[in-house]
């Protein structure tokens, strides 16, 4: 059981998650998962907190302080932490993954597809485009899973971010997208389950009514953070307030490999 999946939802705010994302609602409220109210760090941009969720620091530690940083990381994070202990990594992912564990810069031909042992992201398939379709982008992670049964998959759905720059975080787009989002999910974490997966789902950043993020307010600062063990009961809704800085020691913990003293904010498991 010390296999991850990391659905990272590009834009999903914590209220539209709780009001229209019913399987995950229902897994809640029967005590098959565990939520939590995520606080998200700053600047809620999302280069910056790709890297967050995934080294447990804060912008002014990582040093990848806009979308305007491209560069690998330096910090150690969950990709380096996993394959030094021999596991096997995979992500369907927008290209700037690649970017920040793989390699700079991004070759359109060489790198949106790659299967490498000695890459952090040993199993990639990655994108270029926001309005890439969610339904294509979780096929691929539902493929990545079955073919190479990689002990860490990061899922990473662009679908709620350009619905909501484009419409906005009230608009029916918004929520119709987060509903499909949900039922995307619905078919496949059952298998995930059975293949003894923990299964995290989360956003990077909320969305404002002004149709952007960046700043400082709830709307763009408070992600959900669901959490499914398989064979382990969840807590429902917990009411808890989390760090966004707890995710990535988390993951450490749920594959079971050493955490990095850079990642100095508790698990939450």
């Amino acid at each position: 059981m010390n296999k991850v999946i990391l659905v990272l939802s590009d834009g999903l705010r914590y209220d539209t998650a709780v009001a229209q994302m019913g399987f995950l609602g229902h897994l809640v409220e029967v005590k098959l998962a565990s939520l939590y109210k995520v606080i998200g760090e700053l600047p809620t941009m999302s280069r910056p907190m790709y890297e967050t969720v995934h080294t447990g620091l804060p912008v002014t530690e990582h040093g990848v302080v806009s979308n305007y940083v491209v560069r690998r990381s330096t910090k150690p994070n969950i990709f380096q932490a996993a394959v030094k202990a021999g596991k096997t990594t995979a992500a369907a992912a927008n290209f700037w993954f690649s970017e920040l564990y793989n390699s700079v810069p991004y070759d359109h031909l060489d790198d949106c597809e790659v299967d490498d042992e000695s890459l952090l992201i040993q199993h990639g398939r990655f994108y270029t485009q926001d309005f890439y379709p969610d339904i294509e982008l979780f096929t691929t992670a539902g493929m990545l899973a079955r073919k190479f049964n990689p002990d860490y998959l990061l899922v990473h759905p662009m679908g709620m971010d350009d619905f909501g720059h484009k419409y906005g975080p009230d608009s029916n787009q918004y929520h119709k997208n987060a509903i499909r989002q949900d039922v995307m999910l619905a078919n496949l974490i059952p298998e995930w389950m059975e293949r003894g997966y923990n299964i995290l789902v989360t956003g990077d950043h909320g969305m404002g009514a002004d149709k952007l993020h960046g700043g400082t307010t709830a709307e763009v600062r408070e992600v959900p953070l669901y959490l499914i063990r398989p064979g382990t009961h969840g807590a429902g809704d917990t009411g808890e307030v989390i760090s966004q800085l707890q995710i990535a020691p988390t993951v450490c913990k749920l594959l079971n490999v050493p955490i990095p003293e850079t990642m100095r904010q508790p698990a939450i498991v």
